[in-house]
């Protein structure tokens, strides 16, 4: 087993993805994972839910503060950095903030890396660094070539840094779906943005599956993207309209919808990867590695070179409406 004896940070460890990555690496009995994040509340129910377990360690800490990481780092062997602003909005209205957690933030992650001597670092991405048109997408993005130039500029530490590369994650934190099921509940209203819109979309447990593959087969200063199926923001709130409906017994009737339209900085479709990265990117069964300009191409089983192409939502047919609801229903999101 890949986590066996080891010793592991997730930074961001309170949240969707930090927790779900908790629960599949203890199964690899691990020496120890520190949790580390600023939400106090979030550790002390995770605290809670562990109890007893003894190899966990629970760290407030920003990841804006350099020395607090830094210290986190001590004697740890790999780091999972899921910690970033996420919400579009507020990135928007509030774009210095988003500069220090996202970008200075994971600067901090990668000298305190060097610094310790970490054997490996994956760093969780996002769809919307791609063509950035929103300030969320520009400082993922920034903070990605980050991840891939820290292969280059490390000099002789030996630390692997990656990042994997996300569409959305269904029940996540900031997630439409948990939104819309808060509405109809409370109003009986569901503001949308343009019925309209396609999104990749991908199952938490898909989303921890490629970020620990990922950090098992990183070479050094790729980017794993994961192939994900699309929906259509009509298909899925048609389904949550109608599961929500009928499970707390509300008259559909009853559920308004109100479409406001995009907001600052929101995209009509998302893209996995540019045009000029699918002409270097490796193709493989599950997901696309886009490897390090810094250094020559490694092999990778079952990898093949991918099509040129813009992988946009757009273009893929999005999956039909009763998969969308099976997926919903299997994740247990209404």
């Amino acid at each position: 087993m890949f986590f066996r004896g080891k010793k592991v940070l997730i930074i961001g460890g309170t949240g969707t993805i930090g927790q779900s990555l908790l629960k599949k690496i203890l199964q690899e009995d691990p020496q120890v994972i520190r949790i580390f994040s600023r939400d106090e509340q979030k550790q002390f129910l995770m605290q809670n839910q562990f109890a007893g377990d003894t190899r966990l360690r629970f760290l407030i800490g920003d990841v804006r503060s350099y020395d607090r990481v830094e210290s986190a780092m001590e004697e740890i062997d790999y780091v999972f950095h899921t910690a970033a602003m996420k919400h579009v909005s507020f990135c928007e209205y509030n774009p210095f903030e988003a500069v220090l957690t996202n970008i200075i933030g994971t600067y901090n992650v990668i000298k305190a890396a060097l610094a310790q001597k970490v054997k490996r670092v994956i760093f969780t991405s996002t769809d919307k660094a791609i063509s950035p048109t929103n300030n969320y997408g520009a400082t993922k993005l920034t903070a990605e070539k980050l991840i891939t130039s820290a292969e280059y500029s490390k000099g002789s530490g030996k630390t692997i840094f990656a990042s994997v590369r996300f569409g959305n994650v269904m029940g996540s934190r900031g997630s439409v779906i948990p939104l819309f099921k808060k509405q109809i509940l409370e109003n009986r209203e569901m503001t949308v943005t343009d019925q309209r819109m396609s999104r990749f979309m991908m199952t938490l447990d898909q989303a921890t599956t490629l970020t620990i593959e990922a950090m098992k087969v990183a070479k050094g200063g790729e980017t794993f993207i994961l192939k994900m199926p699309v929906i259509l923001l009509g298909d899925l709130v048609q389904v949550l309209k109608e599961e929500v409906a009928n499970k707390y017994a509300i008259p559909q009737k009853e559920i308004k919808l109100k479409e406001i339209g995009l907001r600052p900085g929101e995209k009509q479709f998302e893209e996995l990867m540019t045009y000029d990265e699918s002409l270097h990117a490796i193709e493989l069964p599950n997901m696309f590695i886009i490897p390090s300009p810094f250094k020559p191409l490694p092999q990778y089983k079952n990898g093949k070179r991918a099509k040129p192409g813009n992988y946009q939502s757009g273009d893929p047919k999005p999956i039909v409406i009763e998969e969308l609801r099976r997926l919903i229903l299997q994740e247990e999101l209404i």
